[in-house]
């Protein structure tokens, strides 16, 4: 399927002026020095961007503090400057507005700037560790299927209907996110399905948002380099559905551990959803295979294109919450058996020596078990399974002995190897992995650093009807090595070593 590309982010109505004294409406104001009648025609908190007429934002983010850039900000035309602590040198001819806390502030001064776009629209978040790019995904072209026009946030791409926007290959910031969505108001737009990250929480990314409903997926080991401890990432995505008004709804994965202290102050209505727990969304495996998989959902028996457990979890969630908005179940549950997978989850492609090759985005250890569990309830006891993986750098190590006993536990060869070593060396990460390697498992490891010699090495080791699983980047379509990031695709790498056209 082929798309067309429109420019990142354009505003369609870019030299609009708004008053200042409607943009900070509804933020807690400590102190102002300036006159509130003036207008704004940008909002920037970025000072390299910023032209006459900008209010700067000064936020404090990981590596550096917008304060240091005010007088830049001033110098190149900005006209206010939001911020905590007030400069001791100030400029007559502008305004400056302190408040508590920046980050939450430029959410709510983004929404009004933008005419409060969550607010004429649905908007749906799904926050956990693994499922989220699935789970929006579906719920978009289902929604597009059923004849709604609806938009996409998500890792992988951002879309407004069938149009994919060009990616910075980042989470849009707060300001991005409300020019996005209110472009999609404006495009015609009814929904809008949207991953919530746990960094976006944190940094207050979603602050000012209005949400029709919230989805819950799971929560397992993952980013604890930024959250520091499992608590604190558990909490980071609980605030989620504490925010979330009393109009709403809040979809819960009942059989995690977890699901339920998510809702604990939650004003929304709660609903559950899950394949062991006593639910009000059900589903069952009737069947798993490598060509989909066989569900009984709420009496009806379907079959989906999807493969995995972990996909039966998606699925149910993408028809509980149409569901929720009101949409027949039958209708819902056909076009959900049509849609294929997401780019770089679980995509299969095999070889003419009947060599299966599985890519998948697997990088955490809950969504490798998943993956390799799959593997193996599917696969006949002659087929043998190699599986490569790596670790991204600059992310949560504690994680990386744990990736590398699971690949062990559950495949028969593996071999560890590069992924995104960003300004870590390749080989002090693997280095890390090597520590979950047990004495028994380690006659069956290979070390390549190199990604596509070790994609190769995995190829030549399977015999045909073997399984190869190439886990850890899935849709990315690079490799990134000391800042730079080049060209490198593991479903390109497949089809030129197995020799698989499309």
């Amino acid at each position: 399927m082929s798309f067309s590309i429109l420019p990142v982010f354009k505003s369609h109505n870019q030299e609009e002026v708004k008053h200042l004294k409607e943009i900070v409406n509804q933020i807690r104001i400590a102190e102002i020095l300036g006159s509130e009648d003036i207008g704004i025609d940008q909002l920037e908190f970025d000072s390299r961007k910023v032209h006459p007429g900008s209010l700067f934002i000064a936020v404090k983010g990981l590596n550096t503090d917008g304060h240091q850039y005010i007088q830049q900000a001033i110098q190149k035309g900005a006209i206010a400057i939001l911020c905590e602590n007030i400069p001791s040198k100030i400029n007559e001819t502008v305004t400056y507005i302190r408040v508590a806390d920046s980050c939450f502030s430029m959410g709510i001064i983004a929404s009004n700037f933008y005419d409060n776009p969550s607010s004429k629209l649905q908007l749906v978040g799904v926050t956990g560790t693994n499922g989220k790019t699935t789970t929006v995904s579906l719920l978009h072209e289902l929604f597009l299927s059923l004849g709604f026009k609806s938009g996409l946030l998500s890792t992988i791409q951002n879309k407004i209907n069938k149009t994919v926007l060009k990616s910075t290959y980042t989470t849009p910031d707060t300001l991005e996110i409300n020019k996005l969505l209110r472009e999609m108001v404006g495009q015609g737009c009814s929904y809008c399905f949207m991953e919530v990250s746990s960094h976006a929480i944190n940094q207050q990314r979603i602050a000012g948002l209005t949400f029709r409903g919230g989805i819950f997926s799971n929560i397992t080991h993952d980013h604890l380099d930024y959250h520091k401890t499992f608590d604190a990432y558990l909490k980071a995505k609980k605030s989620f559905f504490d925010i979330l008004p009393k109009d709403a709804f809040a979809l819960i994965n009942k059989d995690d551990s977890h699901g339920m202290v998510m809702v604990q102050n939650t004003k929304a209505s709660v609903y559950t959803y899950g394949l062991k727990s006593i639910t009000d969304f059900k589903s069952r495996i009737i069947e798993n295979q490598f060509h989909g998989l066989q569900l009984n959902i709420d009496g009806y028996h379907c079959w989906f294109k999807l493969v995995g457990s972990f996909n039966a979890y998606n699925i149910l969630a993408s028809y509980a919450t149409a569901v929720l908005l009101e949409q027949d179940k039958s209708r819902v549950l056909t076009i959900l058996s049509n849609l294929g997978p997401v780019e770089g989850r679980f995509n299969t492609l095999i070889s003419k020596e009947n060599i299966t090759a599985i890519v998948d985005y697997a990088h955490t250890p809950d969504a490798l078990q998943n993956v390799l569990e799959t593997i193996f309830t599917i696969r006949q006891p002659n087929q043998s399974v190699i599986t490569l993986i790596g670790a991204g750098g600059n992310r949560d190590a504690a994680k990386r002995p744990v990736m590398a006993k699971i690949a062990c536990t559950l495949s028969d060869r593996v071999v560890l190897t590069s992924d995104n070593p960003r300004f870590e060396e390749p080989e002090k990460i693997i280095e890390d992995m090597k520590k979950g390697v047990e004495p028994q498992y380690s006659a069956k490891v290979l070390i390549i650093i190199n990604r596509k010699e070790a994609i190769k090495t995995a190829c030549a080791l399977a015999q045909p009807g073997d399984i190869v699983l190439i886990a850890g980047k899935g849709h990315e379509n690079y490799q990134e090595i000391k800042g730079v990031r080049y060209p490198f695709d593991d479903k390109e790498a497949i089809r030129e070593i197995l020799e698989i056209k499309e």
